[in-house]
C-alpha cells in the first residue's frame, strides 16, 4: 500500500484539476456535454487507482484531512457572498425552487421504497438508496444508517450508505450538464440580456481576473475562520438535540449572519472578489480530492437489487429535472442551468451543482438567478426539508 500524506494529497488534487482542464481542452465530446473539470480529472485519476489495485496489487491512499476544512470553506464563503437584499428580489424563485427540491424528496424515497418493495428487499434499504445518500451525500447518510442498524437491524448500513452517495456523487456531476445541454438546444434558449449587466456572483464566473490586495484576502481569511470555528461550535453544541444540523449548514449561516450583520450598521463590507476567489479555490480542491479518493471497488461490491435502485433513481432525478425543474422555474436559460444545478445536489452534494452550473455558464452564458437560488437551498434548505421527509416515511407503518 503506497499512502500520500496531506501535502502530497494537495499536490496531487491541485494536479488532477489541471489534468481535467487539460483533458476537457482536447477532448470536445466532454466540452459539447459541459462536465465539470474536478468531475473529469478525478475521476480519471479514481479509475487508474482501481486499475493499479485490481491488476498490480498496489493500494493507493490518499489522506482527506483537508476535504472537511475544504468543503466548510466553501460553505463559509457561499455565506459570506449571501446579501439578503438580493435574496430577498428572488424571493418568489427561491420559494418555487425549493417546492421543487422537496418534491424530489418525496419522489426519491416513495420511488426507493418502491423498487425495494418490488425486488424483494427490505423497505429500508430503498430509503437508504433514495433521499438519504442521493440529496443528503456522505454526512446524512452515514449518520441515518445508524439509525437503520440499530433500530430496523440493516445489516452493513453505513457501508451501504457510503457507496450509494459515492454513486450519486457521480452521477451527479455526470448528468447536470447533458440535462442542461439538452434544455438548451431543444428549446433554443439563450441568457437573459441583463444577466449580462448585472452584477454577477463570483461563482459564476470562476476563471474571471479579480484584483484582490494582501490586506483584503487576509480579512476574508480571518472572516472564513471565524465562520468554521463558530459554526463547528454550534453544530457541537446541537448535536444530539432535535435540533441536530450538519456542520457546513451551521458554518453557512455564520457566514450569512456575518456579512449581513456587519453590513447593515455600516461597520464593514465583505469583499466579494476575495470570498469568490476563496471559494471557487476550495470548492475545486474539495472535490478533486473526493472524486480522486473514491473507492469504486465499493461500487463494484454493490449488490444487483440496490445496483438497480440507484440507476432508477439516476434516471429518475433526469426526468423530474427536465420535466417539472424546468417546468415550474420558467422554461427558460435560467431554469436550465437550475436543472443542472438541481440534478448535481438531488444525486451528489451542492459543490457538485455549483461546479455543474459553473461549466453550463462558463459555455452558454451567465445565469445570474441559478447562482443565486442553488447555493441557499442546496445547502441550508436541503437538509432541513429532507430530515422531515425522512422522518415522515420512516413513520410509514410499512417496516418489518
Amino acid at each position: 500500500m503506497v499512502s500520500l500524506d496531506t501535502l502530497e494529497t494537495l499536490m496531487a488534487a491541485s494536479l488532477v484539476l489541471l489534468l481535467g482542464r487539460q483533458i476537457l481542452a482536447r477532448t470536445r465530446v466532454l466540452r459539447t456535454y459541459s462536465i465539470p473539470e474536478p468531475v473529469v480529472g478525478g475521476l480519471l485519476v479514481a479509475l487508474l487507482v482501481f486499475g493499479s489495485r485490481s491488476v498490480f496489487k498496489i493500494d493507493l491512499r490518499f489522506d482527506t484531512t483537508l476535504q472537511t476544512p475544504l468543503m466548510l470553506t466553501f460553505f463559509a464563503t457561499i455565506g459570506l457572498n449571501a446579501d439578503l437584499a438580493g435574496l430577498r428580489a428572488g424571493g418568489r424563485a427561491l420559494l418555487v425552487f425549493l417546492g421543487a427540491v422537496v418534491g424530489l424528496l418525496v419522489m426519491q424515497d416513495a420511488l426507493g421504497i418502491g423498487l425495494a418493495w418490488a425486488l424483494g428487499q427490505e423497505r429500508v434499504l430503498g430509503l437508504l438508496g433514495a433521499s438519504v445518500t442521493l440529496s443528503g451525500g456522505h454526512g446524512t447518510g452515514a449518520a441515518w444508517a445508524k439509525v437503520f442498524a440499530e433500530r430496523h437491524g440493516l445489516a452493513a448500513a453505513t457501508e451501504i450508505a457510503i457507496a450509494c452517495a459515492t454513486f450519486g456523487l457521480i452521477l451527479g456531476g455526470l448528468i447536470g450538464g447533458p440535462v442542461a445541454r439538452f434544455l438548451i438546444t431543444r428549446y433554443g434558449l439563450a441568457p437573459n440580456p441583463e444577466s449580462e449587466v448585472t452584477d454577477t456572483t463570483g461563482f459564476e464566473q470562476p476563471k474571471a481576473v479579480r484584483p484582490i490586495t494582501a490586506e483584503a484576502f487576509i480579512e476574508t481569511v480571518a472572516l472564513i475562520a471565524v465562520c468554521l470555528a463558530v459554526g463547528s461550535a454550534i453544530a457541537l453544541w446541537l448535536t444530539g438535540t432535535a435540533f441536530e444540523l450538519p456542520a457546513f449548514v451551521c458554518v453557512l449561516f455564520v457566514g450569512v449572519v456575518l456579512r449581513n450583520g456587519l453590513a447593515m450598521p455600516g461597520w464593514y463590507q465583505v469583499f466579494e472578489p476575495a470570498v469568490s476567489l476563496i471559494g471557487n479555490v476550495s470548492l475545486g480542491l474539495f472535490l478533486a480530492i473526493a472524486l480522486m479518493s473514491l473507492r469504486l471497488g465499493d461500487l463494484a461490491s454493490l449488490a444487483l437489487p440496490l445496483f438497480a435502485i440507484l440507476v432508477a433513481q439516476a434516471i429518475a432525478m433526469a426526468v423530474y429535472a427536465m420535466f417539472v425543474t424546468f417546468r415550474v422555474m420558467g422554461r427558460n436559460y435560467d431554469a436550465a442551468v437550475l436543472a443542472a444545478g438541481h440534478c448535481g445536489f438531488g444525486l451528489g452534494a451542492t459543490p457538485t451543482a455549483i461546479a455543474n452550473m459553473q461549466a453550463i455558464t462558463d459555455r452558454f452564458g451567465p445565469s445570474h438567478l441559478a447562482f443565486l437560488v442553488v447555493p441557499m437551498v442546496g445547502a441550508f434548505f436541503i437538509d432541513i426539508a429532507n430530515a422531515i421527509v425522512i422522518k415522515l416515511f420512516l413513520l410509514l407503518p410499512i417496516y418489518p
